[in-house]
């Protein structure tokens, strides 16, 4: 079940406009994007809390039937942090990315560092890839894109024992999600302003090491 909604999940945000957004946000400061995010990412939380505490307290049959659910709530938290940062989703590229940062977030430690090398420099290397979607070879990702999650660290928002535990857990994986997108744009952000990055400063600051 959660490897079939993984791949619902990766053709409805390359494909679907299940995840409408706002207009991209300009002429805003580093400081009021993320001020207004911060807020987002809050509100989201208690979105999340409150789903959860409902599925888990319908059980573990429940819980993966609302998982698609709970997956689409954490995507659409990452569709509205990039159109506060300024980011224009309906260019597939940056759906892409938005697909990396619940990937960085959701894998493991390993192939989180595989992932962090991907989206560094993501401006540059977007533009190398097709304008077309139609010419993005995205069955291939999406199957490299399912083997490479973390079925054990995702299968952490299904809620086992009851509501309390379900709504803490989806709490927390929520904060953990906003905490990688913010990193994950300001990375973006300083690499456009200063055309250099660290590889091992700010991966080690996302991780929390």
């Amino acid at each position: 079940a959660i490897t079939t909604a993984i791949k619902q999940m990766v053709k409805a945000v390359l494909f679907g406009s299940t995840f409408t957004t706002a207009k991209p946000l300009t002429h805003l400061t580093l400081m009021h994007r993320e001020a207004l995010i911060k807020q987002k990412i809050e509100s989201y939380k208690k979105t999340g809390a409150a789903e959860g505490g409902i599925t888990g307290a319908g059980g573990f049959l429940m819980s993966l039937a609302d998982f698609p659910l709970l997956l689409g709530i954490k995507m659409k938290m990452l569709f509205d942090i990039a159109a506060v940062y300024g980011y224009d989703v309906k260019d597939y590229r940056e759906r892409l990315f938005i697909l990396h940062i619940f990937q960085l977030a959701f894998s493991s430690k390993e192939e989180s560092q595989n992932v962090f090398v991907k989206m560094q420099d993501w401006d540059n290397k977007a533009h190398q890839l097709p304008t077309n979607i139609d010419e993005f070879d995205w069955l291939t990702f999406q199957q490299q894109y399912r083997d490479y999650i973390d079925l054990a660290k995702l299968a952490q928002m299904l809620p086992f024992v009851g509501a309390a535990v379900g709504a803490v857990a989806n709490y927390k994986l929520i904060d953990k999600l906003g905490k990688t997108a913010m990193m994950s744009y300001r990375m973006r952000y300083f690499s456009l302003q200063y055309a250099s990055i660290t590889t091992d400063e700010p991966y080690n600051r996302m991780l929390g090491n």
